[in-house]
Order: structure tokens, then C-alpha cells, then sequence
């Protein structure tokens, strides 16, 4: 038999390869209604052979890629508050560039399986299975993640998870590279599961642990008590004498306490000691007041510079306590580490300002000098 052209080549190599059978082969090839097939198969044939390896080159590039997740911005979280957000994290450790679809609605991209300590998974968010079971086009961009390099984005669970219960919880992500599909589903979208390995690609995270609290106790001025994060109780102000407000403070701080140490701070009348805060906050409605509040109480906990009052004192004694009937101070001398090796300690003079509001005496400013080292 003559070859002619490439897909002659290939059909007298299969003939070959097949010794005695090659003989009605060949004159299926040679008539016209043999040819057709003949060629169809050799264009599959080499069509795999092509696609194979390109498949599992993707495979190898999606084992060397990892998948995690974290807090954004860990904090307190309540059954009934603030978003939660995820920071979900690809990072690709292989020689190859990883390439994945990004959706611009997130929920065609990733899934997060959220489940109890006794391993019950809890139900999708409405807004989770609306989407995914409306009729809609799925806008997306190619993402491409180049060799040892990350990719993130920030989430919010609640998107994803009815968080309708307080308790410890446990949550996994999946990312779905070729994004969302109906055969790929996990069966929490309907209902509660994880998704089913056989999904192609797809990338799983670690386990995260969550804590989720009973909802927030809304105090006779609009703001939330505290709670004690040891044993869910309500902190309340007692009427401790200046001094021992002051003690109650540091201690908390000592033990990285933030619930406690807010507890006797007015926060209202230390912001106000900045002029820029204080015009603002005539201005203000009663909810923008309380963002407000809100703001200013995480600028503290986030601010450990030098001489501020969230710096952790590694020790201090009171000194001096002064009041009348409304308002006092109280002095305290406070140590502090100033480098790694402990070398030395520096010595700092605290004079906090404590007001009597609603017979209970809070901390409503403070100063600091410096006294040098020892």
C-alpha cells in the first residue's frame, strides 16, 4: 500500500502493528467508505496524544500550588454582627505559571464548608444558593500566578455560611479553577457537605477555627457591653475607687485582656481631647457618633507606640491618688522592655485623669514622662 499524505502514514503503522488481521483492514482503507473512518480515528488518535501531556503537566502545576486561608482582621465575632473576612491566598510553588478563572461574583469561584465540633455542616448562606441556581451569565478574568508568587482576595463568610448559632466551628474553602459547575456542586449548597473529590483541579484549604458568640448585649446608651471572652459573661462597671480602676486597667493589659481594659476607659471623653475629633463629633448623628466610638477604640488597640496607653507594662506601682467629689488623678510608675535581650528597662510617669460619671469612676485621659532607665 502507497502513502499519501499524513494520515496515510498513520493508518499503514496501525496495519503493521497488527499483523494478520491487517489484511481486511487494508481493504477497508482502500475502499472509499473505509477511508472516512480510518482518517477520523488517526485525527483522535493524535489529537490525544497532544492533550494528555498537557493535562498532565496542569495536574503536576496544580499539586505544587497551595491554597490557604486566614482572618483579615480578626477580632470578636457574633452571631449577629460584623462581616467576617476571609483572606484567601493562592500561592504557586511550581516551576510553571498557574492559571486559574476568577469570577467576578466570587461565589462561582469558591466554596467554604463550615461545620460544627460534632461535625454537622451548617447550612449555605440564602444569598449563596440564590445565585448559584438563577439563570445568568458568569463574567470571570483569567488570573495568572507566576512561579513563586501569590495571589488574594478577601471574602466575607457570611456570603457563604448561615452563621445563624454561637459556638466553635471549624472552616475549609475550595477553589474551583475552571469555576462553578452544576456537576460539581457541594452538597452544602443545598443543604450541607463538602464537595466531591472527583471535582477536577480544584484546590482544598486547611481547616480554620472559628468561635462565634451569642449576639451582642446592646448597653442603655446604645453601645455594647463588654464580654468577658473567658466565660461569656457581661462585664460591668463596679464602683472601684480611682486607684483600683486604674490597677484593673493595667492588669487586664498585662494579660492582653482588651475587653477589660476598654471597661472603665470613657472613650467618649478621651476623643475629645482632639480638637479635629471633637468638631466632628458635634456634628454628627447619634449612629455616626457611635462609628465614632467604634473607630477610635480599634485605633487604640492597634496603637503600641512609645508612651501611649495600650503599651504593655511589664510592671508598675501607684504612686499617688488624689480626688474629690467628681473628678481625680492617679500616678503611676510604669517599666517597660525596651529591647529584646532585656538589657534595660525604661522608667515612665503615668498621670491618668479619672472623672465620676453615673457613680462610677472612669478614665478619661492620661500624660506621660519619661524618666530614663535603670
Amino acid at each position: 500500500m502507497k502513502s499519501n499524505g499524513i494520515f496515510s502514514n498513520v493508518i499503514d503503522k496501525r496495519i503493521e502493528c497488527r499483523g494478520r488481521a491487517c489484511s481486511d483492514m487494508t481493504e477497508q482503507a482502500q475502499s472509499p467508505k473505509g477511508l472516512i473512518p480510518f482518517i477520523m480515528r488517526a485525527v483522535l488518535l493524535m489529537l490525544l496524544t497532544m492533550i494528555i501531556p498537557l493535562y498532565t503537566a496542569a495536574a503536576e502545576t496544580a499539586g505544587d500550588v497551595d491554597f490557604s486561608i486566614r482572618f483579615f482582621d480578626r477580632r470578636i465575632y457574633y452571631v449577629e454582627g460584623d462581616p467576617i473576612y476571609i483572606q484567601v491566598t493562592i500561592t504557586n510553588n511550581s516551576p510553571a505559571t498557574y492559571r486559574f478563572k476568577l469570577a467576578d461574583e466570587r461565589v462561582f469561584s469558591l466554596d467554604f464548608d463550615v461545620k460544627t465540633v460534632s461535625n454537622r455542616s451548617l447550612e449555605p448562606a440564602d444569598m449563596l444558593v440564590r445565585k448559584r441556581t438563577q439563570y445568568q451569565q458568569i463574567f470571570f478574568r483569567e488570573i495568572a500566578v507566576e512561579s513563586g508568587e501569590s495571589f488574594s482576595f478577601v471574602e466575607d463568610l457570611r456570603n457563604y455560611v448561615n452563621l445563624k448559632e454561637p459556638g466553635s466551628l471549624v472552616v475549609k474553602a475550595w477553589l474551583y479553577p475552571e469555576l462553578f459547575r452544576s456537576g460539581i456542586i457541594r452538597t452544602a449548597a443545598l443543604g450541607g457537605g463538602s464537595p466531591p473529590a472527583a471535582a477536577s483541579g480544584m484546590l482544598e484549604s486547611k481547616r480554620l477555627s472559628l468561635s462565634i458568640r451569642p449576639s451582642v448585649i446592646i448597653g442603655p446608651d446604645g453601645i455594647p457591653l463588654e464580654m468577658d471572652v473567658a466565660t461569656n459573661a457581661v462585664l460591668v462597671r463596679e464602683r472601684l475607687a480611682p486607684d483600683q480602676v486604674i490597677e484593673y486597667m493595667l492588669t487586664a493589659r498585662q494579660k492582653s485582656q482588651w475587653e477589660k481594659f476598654f471597661l472603665y476607659l470613657d472613650l467618649e471623653t478621651m476623643m475629645s481631647q482632639d480638637a479635629v475629633r471633637q468638631r466632628k463629633w458635634i456634628t454628627e448623628s447619634e449612629e455616626g457618633r457611635r462609628r465614632m466610638i467604634e473607630q477610635y477604640r480599634r485605633e487604640l488597640q492597634s496603637d503600641v507606640r512609645d508612651g501611649t496607653i495600650s503599651v504593655i507594662p511589664t510592671g508598675f506601682t501607684i504612686e499617688r491618688t488624689q480626688y474629690n467629689s467628681f473628678e481625680g488623678t492617679v500616678t503611676v510608675l510604669e517599666k517597660f522592655r525596651n529591647d529584646n535581650n532585656n538589657t534595660f528597662t525604661e522608667l515612665k510617669r503615668y498621670t491618668y485623669s479619672v472623672r465620676l460619671k453615673d457613680n462610677i469612676w472612669t478614665i478619661a485621659g492620661y500624660s506621660v514622662v519619661n524618666l530614663g532607665t535603670e
